[in-house]
């Protein structure tokens, strides 16, 4: 019932895989030995852990989404049970909430 979802979410899983073993590999590259060129490097560096750490925030979402598929829950809301809209589904394939609990979770 949920395989084009499954394939979009293993998909995503390494296009993500992907991107994080490219990004760390550059935070790992040798520096400049200029110093006003490893202050930017430095910045650069910021940039990139931060997209590695919601990277792997999405990852581990993912792998929550695939392992309640596996578990035959997947589509039911983690709060309150209910079944989760197919179309946030298509949207969001690694929603867990539905929109109510969503819009109450962010409030």
């Amino acid at each position: 019932m949920y395989e084009e979802h499954r394939t979009q979410l293993e998909s995503l899983k390494k296009e993500l895989e992907i991107r994080i073993v490219k990004a760390r590999a550059s935070l790992s590259s040798r520096r400049s030995a200029d110093w006003s060129e490893q202050a930017t490097e430095r910045e650069n560096d910021e940039v990139l852990m931060e997209l590695v750490r919601e990277a792997e925030e999405e990852m581990l979402q993912i792998k929550r989404a695939l392992a309640t598929m596996d578990a035959g829950k997947y589509g039911q809301c983690t709060k309150c049970g209910e079944d989760i809209n197919p179309q946030r589904l298509s949207a969001m394939p690694m929603s867990t909430l539905c929109i109510r609990c969503a819009t109450e979770h962010s409030s």
